[in-house]
């Protein structure tokens, strides 16, 4: 299904926040930084100066990159896409 199939809602970006905060398994705030959230983690990029979009968080969420481990097999497609969503709201400009 593509990203504009998905429509964020207030409740979707307060999932998506949640898992990226702690309840996503590891929590996404233990590696990277985002003011938001209120993390500041330092092993991943502070994702509000890289701002990625939607595509590219699916992308690495499904996938992995470097460090970072697929979420595949632990986070469901709307669970994937609320982080995503979540990660976009707040860092877009």
């Amino acid at each position: 299904m593509s990203s504009t199939a998905w429509a964020a809602d207030d409740a979707a970006l307060a999932r998506g926040k949640a898992l990226f905060t702690a309840e996503a398994v590891p929590a996404c705030a233990i590696c990277h930084a985002l003011a938001d959230a209120g993390a500041e983690g330092a092993i991943g990029p502070d994702l509000d100066e890289l701002k990625p979009g939607k595509d590219v968080i699916l992308k690495v969420l499904n996938e992995g990159m470097g460090a970072m481990p697929s979420f595949a097999e632990t986070m469901n497609e709307a669970d994937q896409h609320a982080v995503a969503d979540y990660i976009v709201s707040v860092t877009a400009q």
